[in-house]
């Protein structure tokens, strides 16, 4: 959906959730249309991952499962009621929540003589006496140590009773009371979750009486595990698509059905079942399967488990009925389908060199200057019909390209050159700006550039359309003003110099790649506006 930016009608939310939901077309409203004439507005590209959630969101929700939300912190004693013997290996591999400790923090005389000269430096009138002073911070280090007061409320709490600034007592605090800056973490028993089983088997002990069965439940969220090191397919955190069935007449193979219809929903035909030689102490022996998708780069790739629960692990929870699990990693089925070779680059590629097409860059390029109205958009295409045509005439020469209205003003917009022997136009003023592997080439429609006029990704953007829109900008706001004006286009050799814009980023990415940009040319336009009453 386009919207014509002379029309001055307001764009109705309607129309703009069809447009924006319709998916990359170009919504540009009028009032934008006028003030940004050339930019795009188009619909905003999601996250591979967030967008491989999604889409398995929905697969499970259309095979039948309803969407929970299980406990992200884990006792240990829960990772040992679920793993036994196995669990010291697991919590190897988890990380534990820890926290500051509240110091017990006394208050000397010595220190108390800091406070209030650091007080008196900043008010003319210490807020309070030192006998008051010392009694209040006892109090709410008191109440601090308690837990009664939040770290975050401390300073504020402070400031407030001593009626000073919070900037003061964070200075009090860090030069006085050292037990803030030597504070040292201390662990709990609680941990992060490393398996997505460990909330499925809290939930399911709340749950499998009160339920009718088969209870049919999945959850897509964060997993954490304390890799020895991160690699192409191993992240520290990563998302488990879960999935539990739990009923008298479930087997394996609803761990079979169920991962078979979930790749299938994604194109996959290419799969296979191999038995798991992990074998984890919550599976029953035997059960615990591998789902293997291929990657057509690095080959098969793990991309799902499933497995029977134990009887024994499901006891500890109190479940009396069976529970096949599946647990898929989002990570690694978004590797295939977006063809990644890297799971750390698909999931952060901030951090990493970024690649750019060579249609990535051609749609970076813009112009520097631009009309801004309507009638300047006119302007430009008036001006180019007029190069275009008399482009051969030799010089001395003028023609007229617009006469007329504009602005509120009668103008005439000649095209000319005011030196003899020489062309209305130079030589590279047809030249048209291409990019062909990560190189900005500004070409002639000739057999030498044929290549990169085929192979290339092309702006759109021709010397002599980037100079008429540069005179036409300038002529739009000599109008304003009320005096004339001469706009020429001579030499090129940077980008510049034909009122082209390379955008920062994209610069970067073309000198980091050490590829070159080649404008250079002689256009030598000139373009000459008369502006009347």
């Amino acid at each position: 959906m386009r919207f014509d930016p002379e029309e001055r009608k307001e764009l109705s939310r309607k129309d703009f959730e069809e447009a924006w939901h319709r998916g990359p077309e170009v919504l540009t409203p009028p009032a934008l249309a006028e003030t940004y004439p050339r930019k795009a507005y188009t619909r905003a590209r999601p996250h591979p991952i967030a967008e491989t959630i999604e889409r398995l969101r929905q697969v499970y929700l259309s095979m039948g499962f309803d969407e929970a939300r299980v406990p992200v912190m884990i006792e240990e004693s829960d990772v040992y009621r679920q793993f036994g013997p196995e669990a010291s290996a697991v919590l190897d591999r988890v990380f534990y929540l820890g926290g500051l400790p509240r110091p017990n923090i006394g208050i000397s005389d010595r220190q108390m003589e800091q406070v209030m000269a650091m007080i008196g430096a900043e008010y003319a009138e210490a807020p309070v006496t030192t006998e008051e002073a010392k009694e209040k911070l006892q109090k709410i280090f008191h109440a601090y140590k308690k837990a009664e007061i939040d770290g975050d409320e401390l300073t504020h709490e402070i400031a407030g009773s001593l009626s000073v600034d919070d900037g003061l007592v964070v200075r009090v605090l860090d030069a006085v009371f050292p037990e803030f800056r030597s504070l040292e973490p201390e662990s709990s028993h609680t941990t992060l979750r490393s398996h997505m089983t460990s909330g499925w088997f809290l939930s399911l002990g709340s749950m499998w009486e009160h339920y009718a069965h088969p209870i049919r439940l999945f959850s897509i969220d964060r997993c954490f595990r304390r890799e020895q090191e991160e690699g192409p397919t191993r992240l520290m955190t990563y998302h488990s698509a879960s999935c539990i069935i739990a009923g008298e007449d479930v087997t394996i193979e609803d761990g079979k059905a169920v991962s078979e219809a979930l790749l299938s929903a994604f194109g996959f035909e290419d799969f296979e079942f191999r038995p798991d030689e992990k074998r984890s102490k919550y599976y029953i022996p035997d059960t615990q399967t591998e789902v293997y998708a291929k990657h057509p780069e690095i080959g098969w790739v793990e991309v799902a488990t499933f497995g029977m629960y134990s009887p024994s692990a499901l006891g500890e929870y109190g479940v009396g009925v069976p529970v096949m699990n599946l647990g898929l990693g989002v990570e690694r089925l978004a590797m295939i389908l977006y063809q990644a070779n890297d799971v750390r680059k698909l999931t952060y590629p901030q951090f990493f060199p970024r690649t750019l097409t060579d249609r990535d860059i051609a749609a970076a390029i813009g112009l520097r200057e631009e009309p801004r109205t309507v009638e300047g958009r006119r302007l430009v295409s008036a001006i180019m019909a007029a190069a275009t045509e008399h482009a051969t005439a030799v010089g001395p020469c003028s023609f007229v390209a617009f006469e007329g209205a504009f602005a509120g003003r009668n103008i005439r917009v000649y095209v000319e050159e005011p030196e003899e022997n020489s062309k209305l136009c130079g030589p590279a003023t047809f030249n048209e700006v291409f990019v062909q592997d990560g190189k900005v080439l500004g070409v002639p429609d000739t057999e030498k550039f044929a290549d990169a006029r085929a192979n290339g990704a092309p702006t759109g953007i021709s010397y002599l359309m980037a100079a008429a829109n540069l005179a036409a900008a300038r002529i739009e706001e000599a109008a304003r003003v009320g005096e004339g004006v001469v706009v020429q286009t001579k030499m090129a050799k940077t980008p510049s110099d034909i009122n082209v814009k390379i955008p920062e980023w994209a610069m970067r990415y073309i000198t980091d790649n050490k590829r070159k940009v080649d404008v250079r040319g002689p256009v030598f336009l000139t373009v000459r506006g008369e502006i009347g009453e």
